[in-house]
């Protein structure tokens, strides 16, 4: 399937926002032109006034599948690839952090995978919902990767002892255990749950008077920092350290081709 025209889609439904990210050929994994899309649809966002809600998920069955692999090529000097991954991985960071920081209340309805980057998006938001059929996995180390922007969001949604189990182990967790560990909020049968749990969420927080949700989000983000002063950067380029390097040929390679990379043999 080609390149859709729109990799993430904004709707309005009164003062509800659906962000839909748009790439279900890929899972919805985040490419170069979605990221775009996204600061794009994050620029609207802040600006809106009227909104008071906004549901984020992804399209096809899909939430997000994390960083489109095949865009972490090897193409340029070392130093190049280098300097590539870093901005990525950095601008990566900065749109989950515009994400929890916007005025609305943020709802992730999530359906299939969840993996990586994906959940980035997940902890990102004020509120998580997932079906039965969803999974979630933090498996960058198995790519020849680092988690490195999605780690703080993962130890303040679900506390370090989890987020340390998910991103060193690196296997896939159902809907059930996500919802144990506080990685999500509630699990629900299926889609049309997830619609009616979804609605739910959204009377109730129309209840709340507009600018009193936002001056509470606020007061959340004051309780304290995500990550200490110079996390983010480090993180980026410890991502690019490892993204330019040979482990990630051969993982990224490996999971292409379906095969356990050399390190597992």
């Amino acid at each position: 399937m080609s390149e859709t025209e729109n990799p993430v889609l904004l709707t309005r439904e009164g003062p509800v926002v659906r962000l839909t990210l748009n790439r279900p050929h890929r899972r919805n994994a985040m490419s170069a032109a979605m990221g775009v899309a996204l600061d794009a649809a994050l620029d609207a966002l802040e600006k809106d006034t009227t909104a008071r809600i906004v549901i984020f998920s992804g399209a096809g069955g899909h939430f997000c599948a994390g960083l489109d692999l095949t865009e972490v090529g090897s193409q340029g000097t070392e130093a190049e690839r280098l300097a590539a991954a870093q901005q990525r991985n950095h601008a990566t960071g900065q749109r989950f952090i515009r994400l929890c920081n916007l005025p609305q209340v943020v709802i992730a309805a999530v359906q299939g995978s969840a993996h990586a980057g994906g959940l980035g998006w997940v902890c990102a938001a004020d509120i998580a919902i997932a079906t039965a059929d969803a999974r979630f996995a933090a498996p960058e180390a198995k790519r020849g990767l680092v988690p490195a922007q999605i780690l703080p969001w993962m130890v303040r949604r679900m506390g370090r002892s989890n987020a340390a189990r998910m991103v060193l182990q690196g296997n896939v967790i159902d809907a059930a255990e996500a919802a144990r560990i506080g990685l999500v909020h509630q699990m629900v049968a299926d889609a049309p749950a997830l619609e009616a749990a979804v609605a739910a969420v959204i009377a109730d927080c129309r209840q709340g008077a507009p600018r009193a949700l936002a001056e509470t989000k606020k007061l959340i983000a004051a309780l304290g920092p995500l990550s200490p002063d110079g996390y983010a950067e480090a993180g980026a380029l410890a991502f690019a350290r490892c993204a330019s390097g040979d482990e990630a040929r051969e993982g990224i390679a490996a999971f292409k081709e379906k095969r356990p990379p050399a390190w597992a043999s």
